[in-house]
This record gives structure tokens, C-alpha cells and sequence, in this order.
């Protein structure tokens, strides 16, 4: 073909630089030869001259299936593409797939011939080399199993089989199925078949019903693009039906996608057992009278649950005010009918009597809250402060660390679980894409085993901190503190020193269980906390009443200290089943496919 191609060539080149009549004679001798190209072009070709499928049916449904393909081939090929579906839409959105198992490939002899066996898309695809593959008739055995060909329905079963498939680009001179059935299928069967492309409702074939045994042959050729499909109705009984458990193994074996949450949970279970899990602390939990030694309100809120909350911040206001370094005074502005609540906020001790009780965090928020002098009132802080919380948590945060707390600390978790999020991730993509599996046959089990997964993730993430032996037992004496404040009685208080309750308040805001501190002393303390003024004075002090002033100033403080100033958007960047009842077609059931030549 090249050489004749050249030779064309040549010839167009040489016509182009002769006299006119030599031209005429020059395009008579390149007419001559596209003709002879064409012809030549036209002699290569293939069609299947026959078409035969052999099926046996066991009892258990399993079709051992044997296509015997003749083939003719004009001109030089190596061999042919038989394709064949594999993936078929399930019920309620599944995926159910077709469980072929080839056996052989052999030729007319009865010789191996060698075939490659892969996964293209929904289709098993064998592409086989055919040796002297010119201008012959070669025949191709091609044998396989099936394991869930035949559908099980209330009150019949049902063998619904594309004979030859629908996807042939060449015509099929003649086709037909010989399928047999277990003896006991003898007197209930009933067949159709149906020819042509697919969706087609011909009958150009015969279906006839022998005993125990079904015979389709078609009554003229099949069209490219036309297929044979058989369908044969099978009485309940004659086939023993597969257990639920088998069933299930097909479900799972077709939707390999519901495996990711089990996948996560081994990724994420694996992380957490050798990165993530706290050592055994040695101590169970017992009440403790104080905090354990050294640890800050936001440090102790910290620890129980490693995560900073906005009341383990506001607690440390509290804290900083009890400790004498600021007074608050809770202001109420009235403008006629309208009420405005605010608090004032009055350094008491200058910054260069500042002791070394003061922890990072606790500096860092002294000092931008008293940025311009010292008062300022909460108002003053919003839209500004909140350029202070990101240094204020990473030093709450750094604080831990120094203390020997975390063998993996929250930051570092998080960065854990990050990355094992990203290798399950590039894993189920690489197997999509290797075509190892198809996980998105299924989209709605795709979207629910996603969700499955990233809850497992979420859960596992939320544990994957670390701590030490010494981390282990700090918590365990703030989960004691915290029992002891929740259950903390009478007879204790009235024995413990008068500034118990004011003290540890700041304790019980970062933990969360100031309502139950108070309650325990109300009725007991009588004088109010000398650091805060209210705006109408004190009748009677209630500490529980004043937990609840301090809860509702907590919250307006959280608000305050995370707003942000609203952002421009016109500023410029540089500054920021089926039934038995004829409704079936050609190309229906499973089987078919088609294949093609090389």
C-alpha cells in the first residue's frame, strides 16, 4: 500500500513539469492507478459466516457458554476484538455485574490461540490473535462461564441471552443457540427470539423448545450493528436459586464502591493505633479539689477535648479580672426607649507590674485589649481584636507542648488526617483510573459510601491527638476537677476558703459547667466579686444570677473578638427485572456485545 502511495506521489510530481499532452497521458495513468489503490482498498475485508452458541445451564443457574465464530478474512489481518458487556444497571440504582470466566480459546483444531483479557469500560474485552488471518476462513472457539446469567423472579426464572451481541461492524451470515437445561426443566419451558439492531423487535429466527433443550437459528443474515437474542422462560424449581448470602457476594462483588468505608475505617483505625492513641495514664478519675498545678483556665479547657473553644478565651478575662489585673464594669447606654449593653474594661496594674503569673496568651490579650490606654470598653475591640485570636490560640496552644502534654498535638493530628484523607482519596482515583475497578457504576452508592466515609474520617480525626503519660494524667485530674464541680456539696463549700467560688470560676466558664458551680454556692456567698461592677448594684448577690451575667458576657465577647470588617468586592487586588409477556428486543438480556477485526 506504501509503495503504491509513492508511486502516485511520483507520478502527480512528474505530471506537474511535462508539455499539455503529455499531462493528458499522465492523468490517464493516475486515474489508473487510484483505481487499482481502491480496488485494492475495497479487497480487504472480513464478515462472520457463522454464528453458534452452545450453552449449557446447570442446576445452580451457572451457563457454561461456547462460541464457535467462523470467520471469513480477504486480504492480510492478525485477529479479532470480541467484546462482551459486563456491567448491567441493578435495582434501585445499583450496579450488577456479569461474573464471566473464560476457560480456553482455541481454534478449529483445537489449538490455543493467544489472547489478551482486559476491562475496557462496562465491556470484557478479548482481543485474540488469529495466525494466517489471510484471505482464509479461520473459526475461533471462544469458551467461558457464567455465574449469574440467569435472573430469578416470584414464580419463574428467566434466561434472557444476546446471542451474538449488537456491536458486529460486519454482517453475520447465519446464527443460532443451542442451550440445554437441567432434565427436570423438561415440559415448562417457554422461548422467543428476536433479531436485528438493538431495541429491535424482529423475529427473523426460529426458537424451539426441545424437551429440556432450546434451539434458535436465525431464518436469514444479520445485518451490521444486528444481533440473535434468545429468551426462555423457565419454570420455579427447575433451577435452584442462590442464597441470600450469594446474593450478597454478587452485590458486593459488583459494587466494589461500598468497600471505601471499610477501607477508611482500616486507613483511619491504622493511623490512630500506631500515631494517634493516648497511653494508658496508670490513674482512673477521682474527684479533685483545684485544678492540677500550672494550668490556666484556657490550658485546662484545652485539654478536654484538645481543642480550643471561644469560652476557653473569654474564661481568660474572667481569670485575669479575679486575679486583680483588670476590673469590669457592665455598662448599660439609653437612648429614649432602646437599650445598649456594654462593658467597660479598666487596667489595674501597669504593664511594668505585670508578674510572672502571666502566661503568653494572657500578655498577648492585655496588651491589644489596652492597646490606647487603661480603659476600653468591648465595643472598642470589634472589627479590631480579631486579628489577635490566631496568636492568642497558637499560644495556648505552644503553651501545652512545652508542658510535655502531646506526643501529637492537634495541629499535627490535623495534619495526619489530612493526609490519610488524600491518600484514600488518590487510591480509589487510582484504581478508577488503572481500571482496576469501576467505583461510580452506582452514583447513589458512590454519594452514600462517600458519606459514610468521610463520618468515619470526621470521627477518627477527632481523635487522632496524642498524648503523653504525664498529657494522660493531667486530663484525668481535669475530668476529676470538673466531676468535683459538678458535684461539688454544701458541706464542702462551707469548708472551703471564701474565694473558692470566684477563684475556680474562671475554671468552670472553660469547662462548662459554671451553672452547676454556682448553683452549689447560692444561697452561701453573699458578697459580690469586688472586679465587677454592675450597673444597678447589688440587693442581694446571687452567684447563680452572676454566672448567668457571666455566661451572657462570654457570649458577647465571643461575638466581638471574632468579628471582621466587611470586605469590598470593587476593591483591587494589589491592596488585598422482566416479565414473560413478549416485551422483549434484541440486544436484550445479558450477553451480546460485538467485537471487530485487526
Amino acid at each position: 500500500m506504501l509503495s503504491r502511495a509513492l508511486r502516485t506521489s511520483r507520478t502527480v510530481s512528474l505530471c506537474s513539469s511535462v508539455s499539455p499532452v503529455v499531462k493528458v497521458s499522465c492523468a490517464l495513468m493516475l486515474g489508473l492507478l487510484l483505481s487499482v489503490s481502491s480496488a485494492a482498498a475495497q479487497g480487504r475485508n472480513w464478515r462472520v459466516a457463522d454464528f453458534k452458541d452452545t450453552i449449557s445451564i446447570a442446576a445452580n443457574g451457572t451457563a457454561l457458554v461456547s462460541e464457535k465464530i467462523t470467520l471469513v478474512f480477504v486480504g492480510e489481518w492478525h485477529g479479532i476484538h470480541r467484546t462482551i458487556p459486563v456491567e448491567y444497571p441493578g435495582a434501585q440504582g445499583t450496579n450488577y455485574t456479569l461474573f464471566l470466566d473464560v476457560m480456553s480459546v482455541t481454534d478449529e483444531n483445537g489449538t490455543k490461540l493467544k489472547y489478551d483479557s482486559s476491562k475496557s469500560g462496562a465491556y470484557r474485552d478479548l482481543k485474540i490473535y488469529i495466525p494466517g488471518a489471510a484471505d482464509a476462513t479461520r473459526v475461533v472457539n471462544i469458551d467461558y462461564s457464567v455465574r449469574n446469567g440467569v435472573r430469578f423472579f416470584n414464580g419463574y426464572d428467566e434466561f434472557y441471552w444476546n446471542v451474538t451481541g449488537n456491536d458486529w461492524p460486519v454482517p453475520i451470515d447465519h446464527a443460532s443457540a443451542f442451550v440445554t437445561l437441567p432434565d427436570n426443566a423438561a415440559g415448562g419451558l417457554r422461548a422467543q427470539a428476536f433479531t436485528g439492531a438493538y431495541g429491535s423487535k424482529q423475529s427473523e429466527a426460529t426458537a424451539e423448545v426441545r424437551g429440556a433443550d432450546v434451539l434458535s437459528e436465525t431464518t436469514g443474515p444479520l445485518p451490521m450493528r444486528g444481533g440473535l437474542t434468545i429468551d426462555i422462560y423457565i419454570p420455579q424449581g427447575a433451577l435452584k436459586a442462590p442464597s441470600a448470602l450469594t446474593k450478597f457476594g454478587w452485590f458486593l462483588g459488583s459494587n466494589p464502591v461500598v468497600f471505601l468505608p471499610f477501607f477508611t475505617l482500616a486507613v483511619m483505625f491504622g493511623l490512630w493505633h500506631f500515631a494517634g492513641r493516648d497511653p494508658d495514664p496508670g490513674v482512673s478519675v477521682a474527684p479533685q479539689y483545684e485544678p492540677p498545678k500550672g494550668m490556666s483556665p484556657a490550658e485546662t479547657g484545652t485539654l478536654m477535648d484538645d481543642t480550643i473553644h471561644p469560652r476557653d478565651i473569654t474564661s481568660t478575662i474572667v481569670d485575669l479580672a479575679v486575679r486583680g489585673y483588670i476590673r469590669i464594669e457592665e455598662k448599660v447606654d439609653t437612648f429614649l426607649v432602646f437599650h445598649h449593653k456594654d462593658y467597660l474594661f479598666t487596667l489595674l496594674k501597669p504593664a511594668e507590674q505585670w508578674g510572672g503569673d502571666l502566661t503568653p496568651h494572657e500578655r498577648v490579650m492585655l496588651e491589644n485589649i489596652f492597646l490606647s490606654g487603661t480603659g476600653t470598653r468591648l465595643s472598642d475591640l470589634k472589627n479590631r481584636f480579631y486579628t489577635v485570636i490566631p496568636v492568642v490560640r497558637q499560644d495556648i496552644m505552644s503553651a501545652l507542648k512545652k508542658k510535655g502534654i502531646y506526643t501529637l498535638d492537634p495541629e499535627s493530628a490535623n495534619g495526619y488526617s489530612i493526609v490519610a484523607a488524600v491518600v484514600i482519596a488518590l487510591i480509589v482515583v487510582g484504581v478508577q483510573v488503572l481500571g482496576w475497578m469501576n467505583l461510580f457504576y452506582s452514583v447513589p452508592l458512590l454519594v452514600g459510601s462517600a458519606l459514610v466515609s468521610a463520618l468515619i474520617w470526621w470521627l477518627f480525626a477527632r481523635q487522632m491527638t496524642a498524648k503523653t503519660v504525664s498529657g494522660a494524667r493531667t486530663h484525668v485530674a481535669v475530668l476529676g476537677f470538673q466531676e468535683f464541680m459538678n458535684r461539688v456539696d454544701a458541706d464542702r463549700i462551707k469548708r472551703m476558703p471564701p474565694d473558692t467560688f470566684e477563684k475556680f470560676l474562671p475554671y468552670a466558664m472553660a469547662l462548662g459547667v459554671e451553672h452547676h458551680w454556682a448553683q452549689a454556692f447560692d444561697g452561701i456567698i453573699k458578697d459580690p466579686p469586688s472586679w465587677y461592677v454592675s450597673p444597678n448594684g447589688y440587693t442581694g448577690f446571687s452567684p447563680l444570677f452572676f454566672s448567668s451575667s457571666m455566661h451572657s458576657m462570654a457570649s458577647d465577647m465571643h461575638q466581638v473578638f471574632t468579628s471582621a470588617p466587611r470586605s469590598s468586592s470593587s476593591g483591587s487586588g494589589f491592596s488585598s427485572g422482566g416479565g414473560f409477556s413478549g416485551g422483549g428486543f434484541s440486544g436484550g438480556g445479558f450477553g451480546g456485545g460485538g467485537g471487530s477485526a485487526f
